[in-house]
């Protein structure tokens, strides 16, 4: 006698291929079609939410802007392209020259000396939001071995000018081109310090080469101390290309480099216009920069010193020719 629940029981499924259903199926395999949207499922939470937001807007009420999808930190995947410039000279600076701003962060119990309360009156006068936050939010924006002084402003990214056009605009208004190219130089303070030395002695601009450059940033903005809201700064998309070009207007281009042939007591060339071409620290001026110089001039100094970095050695350069033209011109 067979089991109960055993092979002989007549409900039992034989093992093995079965007969199909003939196609009689064939509309249910078929699918419902593409899966609709989630805001156009009215059971749907983001469904509730579209037609929540259509009975307000249709109540009279203005539409919602779309908030922007963050990640985890909470932080909003479009990039962030504005730069944090920090410190009280720096933030007065590119407010007086009504550089475009986003926002003026002053830290709490801020000392209000001069300088912070006329941030605030021309931030009042031009609009421009005033955020008050903790210093250690402060600490986050000027980045690592940053100084801030209690304030930071938010600015756009920086408006490169042409060389090209800069050099017409020194030529419209009757001036003696002095400016200064860089080839090489990378380090941002090394740039900030440069546009500071231009600013001082009388120099129209820098031109920074597209690639391989260090460009106007945070650091930047924070070493020129407000200058980089005054001197212009121009993105050359060749360098090598840009001084030719400038050659062929009259402007003499004179290379910064130890080995010079010739001295800079001796540069007869200062009361003329001139572009000053600084190299890096390491690697100096490159080859095809230096086959396009007319002279390549050197700053004597002392045995015991190998070499001056890119900042110092334009200054020395700058406040020379500053000098010479101001004798010439007696």
């Amino acid at each position: 006698m067979a089991k109960p629940g055993g092979p002989s029981r007549g409900n039992s499924k034989k093992k093995g291929p079965q007969k199909g259903t003939g196609g009689h199926g064939r509309k249910a395999l078929e699918g419902k079609g593409p899966t609709p949207k989630a805001e156009d499922r009215s059971w749907h939470v983001a469904g509730k939410r579209k037609a929540a937001a259509e009975r307000y807007t249709a109540a009279g009420g203005r539409p919602k802007p779309k908030q922007t999808n963050v990640n985890r930190q909470g932080r909003s995947k479009q990039n962030d392209d504005t730069e944090t410039v920090t410190g009280r000279n720096s933030v007065l600076e590119a407010l007086r020259t009504r550089i475009p701003a986003i926002a003026l962060y002053i830290a709490q119990r801020v000392e209000m000396d001069d300088r912070v309360k006329e941030m605030l009156s021309i931030a009042t006068h031009r609009e421009i939001p005033v955020l008050e936050v903790t210093r250690p939010e402060l600490d986050r924006m000027a980045g690592f071995d940053g100084v801030h002084q209690g304030v930071a402003l938010k600015v756009p990214p920086y408006e490169y000018a042409h060389p090209q056009d800069l050099l017409e605009e020194i030529f419209a208004d009757g001036g003696t081109p002095l400016l200064v190219a860089l080839d090489g130089v990378t380090d941002p303070r090394n740039l900030g310090a440069i546009i500071r030395s231009t600013a001082a002695f009388g120099g129209q601009g820098v031109i920074v080469p597209q690639r391989r450059s260090a460009g106007v940033n945070s650091a930047a903005w924070k070493t020129s101390a407000g200058a980089a809201a005054r001197v212009p700064v121009a993105l050359a998309p060749n360098l090598t290309s840009t001084l030719k070009e400038f050659k062929k207007q009259g402007v003499f281009v004179l290379g910064l480099d130890g080995d010079g042939d010739v001295s800079l007591p001796s540069l007869e060339l200062a009361d003329r216009p001139v572009v000053v071409v600084c190299g890096s620290e390491g690697k100096g001026l490159s080859r095809l920069v230096t086959e396009t110089c007319d002279q390549i001039v050197s700053i004597p100094i002392s045995q015991a010193t190998e070499s001056l970095n890119a900042g110092i050695a334009t200054s020395v350069a700058l406040y020379q020719i500053s000098t010479m033209r101001a004798a010439s011109a007696q």
